[in-house]
């Protein structure tokens, strides 16, 4: 079988070009070649037309690495696919229909039945909730690791059955962070796999892959869209982990009776995990995402690195506001120098960073709730990182299906406010913030 084919060839994200240049070029270096047009066109089709049975047979073989229906790929996805990938200093993508599906079948790629994952404490409450309730009902044991607790805490949460160590960049919704590196040496010395969710650093600010991470997973409806118009999630794979050398991974390296008992890894390489996602979980769940939101998200790649400089300028300018107000309990940033993380924060983010963060108001949740009814310009609502700014109450919302025992394991409260600073101009936010605590 011809599987080396879905390698990529020579493209621009492997020669020496800077973010900015490849995030308006990769995956489309020449016009369309079709119609020429300079934009990516949306292929707005859900299957395709083989040229005879033996065509049709050889993309169903995976002999021929083209397209075969909308539910495993399409073209205006593969050139974000092609983009992501570079921009995260991956080997290969596959995008999703949201976020949380990329990182369902991420977990679905590494561990079945009878096998066991390590994740940070303080993750996404959607997170938190798959992997403490649902993955379990499929058979999948969970252990939590306070991020405090450093690189031994995850090393000694690993069994012989654990399948991956998960974590996030930055932790949602309290902006706290976690050494990578160290996570990475300590989960790769037993052979497993380090997922990081990078949703909210983005690959502009940190690409978690340079420092040790292996499969970095995106919700793309934040600030890869970045303006709230689609769903969309994104897979993507480091291709440097050795799935044999671990010993951990059959369905990867051993033949695989689901696809014509191929190993994925002899036959692929360093795009091995991916494709089996596309050909097998993919496959069978459908979890496809569509032309149209393929679409928007590489228009959203096109103004990332813009973008995320003008969010940072004003959330920076914000957490300094806040940090001083007396209304204000605490900020939970890592770029105060009280911070626990701050030394982390130098050291991943030295330009600056983090646009998502919290803050603790005084008064607790009634305090909370009239700052919030009072805001004008951050609109209410379970998103982040949108161009506009944002808020919400973490405990009541998007982190309510925690218990109070989970909620004080992560660093949340009944006045805890969490804020997403968008582009517009700082001073006009500072005065919303400004006369909302005053109403408190």
């Amino acid at each position: 079988m011809c599987f080396r084919k879905w390698k990529r060839g020579l493209t621009m994200s492997e020669k020496k070009y800077h973010f900015e240049t490849l995030q308006v070029r990769v995956g489309q270096e020449q016009a369309d070649p079709v119609t020429d047009a300079r934009a990516v066109p949306i292929y707005q089709t859900t299957s395709y037309v083989f040229h005879n049975a033996q065509h049709a047979a050889d993309r169903f073989a995976l002999k021929d690495p083209g397209n075969i229906y909308g539910r495993l790929m399409n073209p205006t996805q593969d050139v974000f696919e092609k983009r992501i990938a570079a921009l995260e200093g991956g080997a290969a993508a596959l995008a999703f229909a949201s976020g949380a599906a990329a990182i369902t079948a991420t977990f679905q790629g590494l561990a079945h039945a009878g096998d066991h994952i390590v994740a940070q404490q303080t993750i996404y409450g959607g997170s938190y909730n798959l992997l403490a309730h649902t993955v379990k009902e499929w058979g999948i044991d969970v252990t939590f690791v306070d991020p405090k607790a450093g690189a031994q805490g995850f090393a000694d949460a690993i069994r012989p059955n654990t399948k991956c160590v998960f974590i996030e960049t930055v932790g949602n919704p309290n902006a706290d962070l976690i050494d990578i590196e160290a996570v990475a040496a300590a989960a790769h010395a037993q052979g497993v796999p380090v997922v990081i969710d990078n949703t909210f650093a983005t690959p502009y600010l940190l690409r978690p892959i340079e420092h040790g991470a292996d499969i970095v997973v995106h919700s793309a409806t934040k600030f890869i869209g970045g303006h709230g118009a689609s769903l969309g999630g994104v897979i993507v794979d480091g291709g440097t982990f050795d799935w044999k050398a671990s010993g951990r991974f059959p369905h990867l390296t051993d033949p695989n009776p689901s696809y014509h008992g191929v190993s994925f890894v002899d036959a692929l390489g360093s795009v091995a995990f991916v494709v089996y996602l596309r050909a097998l979980i993919l496959r069978d769940t459908g979890a496809a995402i569509a032309p149209q939101s393929a679409f928007y998200f590489i228009h959203g790649l096109e103004t990332l690195s813009l973008r995320v400089e003008r969010h940072v300028e004003n959330a920076l300018k914000i957490v300094d506001f806040l940090a001083k107000h007396p209304k204000v309990a605490k900020v939970n940033h890592p770029s105060l120098p009280n911070h626990p993380d701050h030394e982390i924060y130098k050291r991943y983010f030295p330009h600056g960073g983090i646009s998502i963060f919290t803050f603790d108001i005084k008064g607790g949740r009634g305090a909370a709730f009239r700052f919030i009814d009072k805001l004008t310009i951050f609109s209410l609502l379970a998103n982040v990182a949108d161009v506009k700014s944002l808020v919400i109450h973490p405990a009541t919302t998007t982190h309510s299906q925690m218990n109070a025992e989970e909620l004080a394991a992560s660093g949340i409260g009944e006045g805890t406010v969490r804020l997403s600073i968008g582009i517009e101009h700082v001073d006009d936010l500072i005065a919303d913030l400004e006369e909302a605590l005053a109403a408190v």
